[in-house]
Formats: structure tokens, sequence, C-alpha cells
């Protein structure tokens, strides 16, 4: 988190970009060469990707902080589109990006332990620890209680890994269960006190600890209203743009040095060659000017990020 705190201020950028690499997202001449090189759909598939993704962060590594893979859009693919996930992980981290692996992975004791040590630590084989995927970051379901994150917690103080725990989430039917209320507290809210206290066990940088949150811009009441109950607690914020959120929606996520938030955005960056209209040979180049009209369009409406004193 301090790395990605410090990223942010550098760059004057509080925004993070979504791999979510679709074959439907990646413009036909890309998929035709792949194709052409691999008699196995999944082969080609992954190459694909990878060749896409590495387009666009070599577009966006200087502009923007951090990627944040969706691993359903990887697993799609089988074990091939796995590699790619960890490839693109790999060529990012080269590139001196953060990565948020998008897994929400949920689980207790042991099995949660196996997807801490998968996706942020490393694995035994025989008396020989390798890493798996090596994120920076994973986002976690937390709505099994803290039998679900206490494994994390070893990771983020051992291996400055930082997690981000799903509390007010972006999606329409959210607040069936979020928003239900017990003894006069949102579900929600429970939740984001839950975070306050699993970040006391982790260092804390500019004021924020390795527990992060998942608050979405689609609800900017919750977010404003969250960001002063959990002071603490760092906003991975999903929702922007093809969502549907905007600048103002999200403002409510920061604090006065223009901290406190990494807003998402998807499809609005490694689809905006799709409307610009061209034929995709210029698909990175538009990412990087969508990612500098989001990067502006938030620094317009937040103070200028920058370090407490």
């Amino acid at each position: 988190m301090k790395k990605l705190i410090e990223k942010i201020v550098q760059m004057k950028a509080p925004i993070v970009v979504g791999l979510d690499s679709l074959l439907d997202y990646i413009p036909q001449y890309i998929k035709d060469e792949a194709m052409a090189a691999n008699e196995n759909p999944f082969d080609a598939a992954a190459q694909a990707i990878v060749t896409y993704n590495k387009g666009i962060i070599d577009a966006i590594y200087d502009i923007v902080p951090a990627i944040k893979p969706q691993a359903a859009y990887y697993e799609l693919y089988s074990w091939q589109g796995m590699k790619a996930m960890y490839e693109t992980i790999e060529y990012a981290q080269k590139k001196g990006m953060i990565v948020i692996t998008d897994g929400k992975r949920n689980d207790i004791g042991s099995t949660m332990e196996a997807y801490a040590a998968a996706h942020l630590g490393e694995t035994d084989v025989c008396g020989q620890k390798v890493t798996a995927f090596g994120a920076d970051c994973l986002t976690v379901d937390g709505y099994l209680g803290s039998d679900g994150i206490k494994p994390l917690l070893g990771l983020c103080r051992e291996k400055d890994k930082g997690i981000f725990v799903l509390v007010k989430t972006s999606n329409p039917s959210s607040g069936e269960l979020q928003d239900q209320k017990i003894d006069g507290k949102t579900i929600y809210e429970t939740m984001g006190g839950m975070c306050e206290a699993w970040g006391l066990e982790t260092p804390h940088h500019y004021g924020y600890s390795a527990v992060g949150a998942v608050v979405g811009a689609t609800y900017p009441e919750q977010l404003r209203e969250m960001r002063q109950k959990m002071p603490h607690t760092f906003f991975l914020v999903p929702g922007y743009g093809a969502q549907g959120g905007g600048a103002n929606d999200v403002k409510g996520a920061f604090d006065e040095h223009g901290l406190g938030a990494v807003i998402n955005s998807s499809r609005g960056i490694i689809t905006a060659w799709k409307k610009s209209g061209s034929d995709g040979h210029d698909y990175a180049q538009q990412a990087r000017k969508a990612a500098l009209a989001m990067r502006e369009d938030i620094c317009s409406v937040i103070p200028q990020p920058r370090l407490p004193q």
C-alpha cells in the first residue's frame, strides 16, 4: 500500500486499469496472428491476451500506477489463460507497476492459506520456495468473517502485500445483503469496522493500513460515509466509467491530501479503441489517451495527491 500511495502521488494519478482481457475486447489483427501461430484455441487465446496486455502496459506504465487483472477472464481460457495472467503480472511489475489481482477469494483455514500463498506469497515445493503468481495485492471476500482474512494478514506484514476486502460493492443487488441492518448498523458498515480492526495488525503508511476495502462508485453517499468511518482503510473503487460512476461520484473516497482511494476503470480504458472507430491498430494509444482523460477528470474534483507532512 505504501508503494501504491507513493506512485499515485508521483504520477498524480489515483487510478488503476482493469485488464479484463476478453477476446471480444482484443483487435482482430492480434487474434488472427495468434490463431495462425497456434493449433490449440486456448494457446491462441493466451498469446492474443498477452500481446494485447503488453501493448496496453507499454502505453500506460508511466502515467498509471497499477493494473488489476480480473482472474475470471483468464481462468476462462483454461491453464493457458492462467499462464497469460502470470505473464501479465510479471511484465507489469518489471515496468514498475503495482498489480492488484481481482480474485475475490473467500475461504477459511488451510484453504485460504493456499489462496494467500498462491496469489501473494510463495509455494513450498518439496522444501523449495517458489512464487506462483506474485501479485502485490488481492481482492478478498470477508463475509466468512475473520477466519477468511487472518491467513492473509501475516503475508501483509512479512511480504509487504495488501488486500482489498469487499465492503460495499458496485453491483445493483449489493443492497439485498449489504444494506441490511444488525442492531441499527448496516452490514457494509459492520464489515468496514472489521477492516479497520484487521488493519491494526499490519503496518501503517501515510495513515493507511495494508487492509484496504472495495467500495463502489455507484453508491456515492455510502462512499463518503465509509471514508469518514474508515479513516485508516485505503479504498479500491470500481464502478467508474462503463458502470456509470463519474468523478463527482468518487470524490468522496478521498481525504484532504487527495489520497485514500484508487479508482478502477476497465472497459473504459482497454476498449477505448472501439469507441474511437478505429480498426484497433492504435488500441494502445487509445488506451493511453483514455487513461489521461480519466486522470484529468478525477483530479479536477479532488485535492492534488500529496504525501502527508
